[in-house]
């Protein structure tokens, strides 16, 4: 089939190089626009961007996909379908039904639950023991359109967003290609979501990495590995911010019950443990302000980190 493929970051990769490997003409690219990065803040191209340059594809980056320009250049390009994986802006109506087969989006979570720009986060942090990927007939609405085929898996008792990320990506791609070819056939309808069991996943904020201690240690523990890196777990010691990397629910019969939520009750030989709401929690590796990510043994030799002292 001939494909227009939106997509920006490194999850729509996957998809992207699928759709060329099964056959599919791929006629152009769309992608959000140069981004500055780093320390330089130099002018960076989409991971998208970068794949469809190398394999000589247009790549096209609208600073506004509503105008009218733009949706007539869609037209002209005359695509069976369009593609869209993780491209971070909602189509406009008018492009909805410029292919005759439909917008066809790849979506990391088993709609209707978790539907938004943050599905893969909000499935950690609310320590969800299932996800997956579903492929849907995009509608005007946010991730409300009719789903075609979904692919469930478990998430890993030590699993990070990072992990849960990249994993979903490819079974994405596989799901995609295999939905392309059912439609192309005419031999799969999609089917109604259910919206008596929907559920959102807003974008994360800044904010969303602060740890609430009086949650208990496997709540935080879901935090710090659905926000990781971005915007990364953090707390507060000597008015400073303290990041916490990696961690985990502590096995600690000793936990003091008069001791406030947030209380270090061990800072020795290599291990720092905080008292929760309810249990305890392991901090394993740290990255203080302005310093480099260490590991608590590094962190506890460079740092007077004293039982009794607590995190705010």
């Amino acid at each position: 089939m001939k494909i227009i493929f939106m997509g920006t970051p490194a999850f729509a990769l996957p998809s992207f190089e699928a759709l060329v490997e099964a056959g599919h003409e791929v006629a152009a690219v769309v992608t959000q626009p140069d981004k500055p990065v780093g320390r330089g803040l130099e002018n960076r191209p989409s991971p998208v961007k970068q794949a469809a340059e190398k394999r000589a594809i247009p790549a096209l980056t609208p600073v506004k996909i509503h105008e009218r320009g733009f949706v007539e250049r869609l037209k002209s390009l005359k695509p069976d379908c369009i593609v869209v994986v993780a491209y971070g802006k909602i189509l406009p109506e008018d492009a909805l039904g410029i292919p005759p087969l439909g917008c066809i989006n790849v979506h990391a979570s088993l709609l209707p639950k978790y539907r938004g720009a943050a599905p893969v986060n909000r499935a950690i942090i609310n320590g969800e023991r299932e996800t997956g990927v579903c492929t849907m007939l995009l509608d005007k609405g946010m991730d409300t359109g009719p789903v075609f085929l979904c692919e469930s898996t478990p998430i890993g008792e030590d699993e990070t967003f990072a992990s849960l990320y990249e994993r979903l990506s490819k079974l994405g791609a596989a799901l995609l290609v295999k939905t392309l070819g059912l439609v192309e056939k005419g031999k799969i309808t999609p089917s109604a979501q259910d919206e008596k069991k929907a559920s959102y996943a807003p974008m994360l904020k800044k904010s969303d990495g602060l740890i609430d201690w009086a949650k208990d240690a496997v709540a935080i523990k879901n935090l710090v590995a659905g926000v990781c890196p971005w915007p990364g777990a953090f707390t507060h010691w000597n008015k400073k911010t303290l990041k916490i990397h990696t961690g985990g629910a502590a096995h600690w019969d000793n936990i003091p019950t008069d001791a406030m939520p947030g209380t270090v009750i061990l800072a020795s030989n290599g291990r720092i443990i905080v008292k929760c709401g309810k249990g305890a929690f392991e901090m394993r590796e740290l990255q203080p302000e302005n310093k480099n990510r260490m590991g608590a043994t590094d962190f506890l030799k460079g740092y007077r980190l004293k039982e009794g002292e607590r995190f705010e």
